[in-house]
């Protein structure tokens, strides 16, 4: 028996039938101090509330899987100390053992797949790290993404990555990658790459229509919409690219791997850019929120009046 808590609105969602959007915890407990970090969360779910649906923030508490928190547990998580970051070879024992974990991109599908959520809203997903070909260190996500059916709206993968590897490792899976509005490949903190994405689709409906349709067809997985920031929050190519490559070579230096090279860059980012990082940060997180939001809204509706049904 798994022990699991659904918070009173996600359980209202599930009786009455409204859209749910899954969100990840790790913002809260690896991304950022207290009390900015709830500050955010907070916005966050108020963000996909206004756009239609119910939030549902996924994290281990004391060896409960929560699908939704209440503001209560969401600040008792954002000021928790030694809280693991969860993927999917650390959820299970975090869950037997009766801890306290913050979900990923990958666990964050898991749980949401377990509790009927078809959407998840998040800031960039991992990928394949810079000198792969070397660390073989690429992120749990990129699998989780061909084998959970589940939507995931992120800003593309994350800049500090090998955006190309990525890319070629999801079309290896199998995944669709679907541009919002655009032909290029958004790169987290800047709209664009220099890559071309492999599908584009301009509306919520179609993406939703293709999440359905993939069920109807009983293809294994879910599918990548990489949804550019904001174009008055983004930082530009040209002036984010240098930054990251002092970043990496500061990595490499000091002789990081693994799960200390990520949150190391994106500290020093946040230095090098004097906060900027994250003020997109945040305005890519709110801005994935609103199209999850549309996207979930869609597939009810679309369910609804639909004979192809959501199976998960």
């Amino acid at each position: 028996m798994i022990p699991i808590a659904f918070s009173p609105d996600v359980i209202d969602a599930r009786e009455t039938g409204k859209p749910i959007v899954a969100l990840e915890s790790t913002i809260i407990t690896h991304g950022m101090p207290h009390p900015q970090n709830v500050e955010t969360a907070t916005l966050v779910e108020k963000t996909v509330r206004e756009n239609g649906a119910v939030p549902a923030t996924i994290a281990v508490m004391n060896g409960t899987l929560h699908i939704g928190l209440t503001s209560a547990e969401l600040d008792q998580l954002a000021q928790a100390k030694g809280v693991a970051k969860l993927s999917r070879a650390d959820l299970a024992t975090c869950i037997a053992t009766g801890g306290t974990g913050a979900t990923t991109v990958a666990a964050t599908m898991i749980a949401a797949r377990f509790a009927g959520i078809h959407v998840f809203a998040t800031g960039g997903i991992g990928g394949v790290h810079r000198g792969a070909e070397e660390t073989f260190d690429i992120s749990a996500d990129l699998q989780e993404l061909a084998q959970t059916p589940v939507t995931v709206v992120a800003a593309g993968a994350k800049a500090i990555l090998d955006l190309s590897k990525t890319l070629e490792v999801l079309e290896t899976l199998g995944v669709p990658v679907i541009a919002f509005g655009q032909s290029k490949l958004p790169a987290f903190w800047s709209r664009n790459s220099d890559l071309k994405a492999p599908l584009r689709m301009d509306t919520s409906a179609d993406i939703a229509r293709a999440h359905l349709m993939r069920q109807a067809l009983d293809l294994p997985g879910g599918q990548l919409v990489a949804n550019p920031i904001p174009e008055a929050d983004e930082i530009p190519n040209e002036k984010i690219l240098p930054l990251i490559e002092k970043a990496l070579a500061e990595a490499h230096r000091l002789g990081l791997s693994g799960k200390a090279v990520t949150p190391f860059l994106l500290q020093r980012i946040f230095e090098l850019t004097d906060g900027a990082s994250l003020k997109a940060n945040t305005a890519l997180v709110l801005n994935n929120a609103r199209l999850a939001a549309k996207i979930a809204h869609e597939l009810m509706t679309q369910t609804a009046d639909s004979s192809l049904k959501v199976v998960l």
